[in-house]
């Protein structure tokens, strides 16, 4: 994985305006649909700290290790992301995904996440929270996996 400096900035920076925060939702949800798990991981703080369901996380390695298993599992991952609440540092979003287990059983899954970033942009927490619903595969609405 290439480590970002501890330094290194990930505009648009805090404080966020409507805009910024809209900007910040598009990049994690291009981001995460690139299904990179290092590429991901270098939006977070070096200690960044997560709550993905009922997993809890510490620090990019983590980070990296936990997609790296998610992405095996959940096969032709698609996911969007809304932005739903933002203040000066914080950004809450919705979001859903679809996906399916190596069997071909389609699931499409909801949620909310909680962000919290540090002054260089990068973000210092993440809390998800994550409901599985088994879908059809002629139910799918988000269209073809980005490749």
């Amino acid at each position: 994985m290439t480590a970002a400096a501890p330094d290194a900035t990930r505009p648009p920076l805090p404080p966020f305006t409507a805009e910024t925060a809209l900007e910040k939702v598009r990049a994690a949800e291009a981001a995460w649909n690139s299904r990179h798990p290092e590429r991901v991981a270098l939006a977070y703080t070096e200690d960044s700290e997560w709550r993905n369901r009922d997993v809890f996380l510490t620090g990019r390695a983590e980070i990296v290790t936990f997609l790296r298993d998610k992405w095996r599992r959940e096969l032709d991952y698609r996911l969007r992301k809304e932005l739903w609440a933002y203040g000066d540092d914080r950004i809450a979003v919705r979001f859903e995904y679809e996906w399916h287990d190596a069997a071909g059983r389609w699931f499409r899954s909801y949620g909310n996440e909680n962000w919290e970033f540090a002054a260089n942009g990068l973000m210092r927490r993440r809390f998800a929270s994550v409901n599985d619903v088994a879908i059809r595969e002629d139910e799918r609405r988000l269209g073809a996996p980005q490749i």
